[in-house]
């Protein structure tokens, strides 16, 4: 792993949460509920295929329908085209709809940018328009690592929120928090949805809930992390099992991944998903 600081409690115990299908933070959902309605969401029993042409790496809209499809980091994935389920993500795309008029108003016009979050989303779109594709992906991700790690029981007295970019850049936050403000600068760069998901996943050693951004770039699946400045493909991530994902309109579940003891797909959750 490449470390920019020791690395931080986030998402604590949100995949217990998910596999237990007990008591979870708001935002999450279980694992088998995500899987039940992104099949039910198709033919009953069948996974619902990647949106044609698959914009992900490893999609492949021919794979078999009852096991899914192959997914982020070596997993097998299920498609939803809901939002169901996942209050803190919808609360966040409600929030940046109102929000969105005020950052393309001062990216087009430094006069209107009368905040300082304002002033911070200028700069960044300001280093990165004209660059190309991974020059933009390196300087999003390179700009908002600059932030702080701040768990939200010490921002917001609760165990998991999720923040808006505008709350991100007042107050820093964590892992999600991070994917989410790097999401948005993207998406005003002009990135499509399509390209672009916000992972929830394991981290197999350090046996917490991380986040992620993953963006498909130039025929691959990258990852921007909170965790490193490094931007490298989803397959060199053993240690990382997805547990969902998500962008503006769909989300999927994550069933199975790599062990990182052997670097070989794992066979554990898929086993507890049958």
């Amino acid at each position: 792993m490449f470390l920019r600081r020791p690395a931080p409690l986030c998402v604590a115990f949100l995949t217990l949460a998910i596999l237990a299908e007990g008591l979870r933070p708001a935002g999450a959902q279980s694992l088998g509920d995500v899987i039940r309605s992104s099949m039910s969401a198709g033919v009953p029993g069948t996974a619902v295929a990647p949106s044609s042409p698959p914009r992900f790496a490893n999609a492949d809209a021919n794979a078999g329908a009852a096991g899914g499809v192959p997914g982020l980091f070596g997993s097998r994935e299920f498609r939803s085209d809901s939002l169901k389920g996942l209050p803190q993500w919808t609360r966040v795309l409600q929030v940046m709809a109102r929000e969105q008029p005020a950052f393309d108003a001062c990216v087009q016009n430094a006069a209107r940018c009368v905040t300082p979050t304002l002033r911070n989303w200028r700069r960044i779109m300001t280093q990165a328009t004209g660059l190309d594709r991974k020059a933009q992906i390196k300087a999003v991700n390179d700009f908002f690592n600059r932030w702080p790690y701040k768990e939200d029981t010490a921002l917001y007295g609760r165990s998991e929120y999720w923040a808006t970019p505008s709350e991100f850049m007042a107050r820093s936050g964590d892992c999600e928090d991070y994917a989410i403000a790097k999401y948005f600068a993207l998406r005003q760069l002009g990135f499509s949805q399509d390209e672009m998901r916000i992972v929830i996943l394991m981290d197999q050693i350090r046996g917490i809930g991380h986040a992620v951004l993953a963006i498909y770039d130039e025929g691959e699946t990258v990852i921007l992390d909170s965790l490193s400045n490094l931007i490298v493909s989803d397959q060199r991530y053993k240690h990382y099992l997805p547990q969902y994902s998500m962008n503006e309109t769909t989300r999927w579940a994550h069933v199975g991944g790599f062990d990182w003891r052997t670097k070989m797909p794992y066979q554990g959750l898929a086993a507890r998903s049958n």
